[in-house]
């Protein structure tokens, strides 16, 4: 099985220093305009998140980036990721986050739910750091995760049905993501709204034909539900779940889910998406190892290898190095 290295680390660490403060390329989430007024360059709109190409690429990238600092505290590039996150992690910068949150033309859909839940896995990390910088920073940005905490309990009452796409709207990944952060913050309130919901939308799904990827996909519909009602219910009950989720694993069945995804134009920053998706997968399979019957463990355990093998030589990729290296860092060194 693949892990985290301090090598992986140092290249980890090079590639999100290259990107996180490049102001341009640059693609806007800005849904409205009041006026020429509003028409501002990335750095004015978002004092904070401007880099990576666009705001939750940057979110997290940070998440990236404060995670890096914290598992892998000799890379050389600790002290560029000290220095970086100093300079962005401020009171004043992350006022002029929540002040764009705040414009009369802001629509509550914004970066919803995918930068959401990455602003909240930011902060959930920056929680769990114990020297004085990461305190500093937690606090820093504590004002704006709560903001997004609070539209989280907002909106998931009111929506009635799940998003099951391999993109940003995918509900499944967002939810599993603001877990953490209300872990960690002992949001007891957001816990439960999230789980709630989980079992809402995807309690009564089975038999999966697991129909992906589609050609833009970044993420694993069906992967990201399973790994959805894992975090969310009890072991026992999720392995009854999951047995009429997907009924054929012993199988190989779907056998799409266990076949990498082919990316055939990484000049296409679309087709780039799907690299995305074998890393996800990847992520997704080494989890539901750990949750299901140990004569299943090695096919997932397999799966997930041939999945990171298919993905990592490409994490600095022209249409990949502003937010491979997060995905592959959940992968290589998440743990629940």
């Amino acid at each position: 099985m693949n892990n985290m290295t301090v090598e992986r680390a140092e290249e980890f660490a090079r590639i999100a220093l290259n990107h996180v403060g490049r102001e341009y390329p640059a693609k806007f989430d800005h849904h409205m305009v009041a006026g020429p007024h509003e028409v501002k360059v990335p750095r004015a709109l978002h004092p904070l998140f401007y880099g990576s190409l666009d705001w939750h690429s940057s979110v997290h990238t940070h998440w990236l980036l404060a995670r890096l600092y914290r598992r892998f505290t000799g890379v050389r590039a600790a002290g560029d990721i000290r220095a970086w996150l100093d300079g962005a992690l401020t009171p004043d910068k992350v006022a002029g986050e929540l002040a764009y949150l705040n414009r009369p033309t802001s629509t509550s859909g914004f970066q919803r739910p995918y930068g959401w839940a990455w602003l909240l896995m930011l902060q959930a990390e920056l929680e769990t750091h114990a020297t004085d910088e990461g305190r500093r920073w937690a606090k820093a940005l504590r004002p704006l995760a709560e903001t997004f905490a609070a539209r989280f309990k907002r909106w998931l009452p009111l929506a009635t049905y799940p998003t099951r796409v391999g993109a940003n709207g995918n509900t499944a990944f967002a939810l599993v993501l603001a877990r953490r952060y209300a872990l960690a913050t002992g949001d007891r309130e957001l816990a439960e709204t999230l789980a709630a919901s989980a079992r809402r939308w995807y309690g009564m799904d089975a038999a999966c034909q697991a129909w992906e990827p589609s050609g833009t996909d970044a993420l694993s519909p069906t992967l990201m539900e399973a790994e959805c009602m894992r975090a969310f219910l009890p072991r026992d009950e999720f392995e009854s779940w999951f047995g009429r989720f997907l009924p054929d694993l012993a199988r190989g069945e779907p056998a799409t889910l266990f076949t990498p995804v082919t990316v055939s134009d990484r000049s296409d920053g679309l087709t780039a998406h799907l690299d995305g998706v074998n890393l996800n997968r990847a992520w997704a399979w080494r989890h539901l190892a750990a949750a299901v019957p140990p004569s299943l463990k090695p096919r997932l355990e397999e799966a997930a290898r041939r999945h990171l093998d298919a993905a990592l030589p490409y994490l600095a990729s022209e249409n990949g190095d502003f937010w491979l290296a997060s995905f592959a860092f959940l992968a290589l060194d998440d743990c629940d």
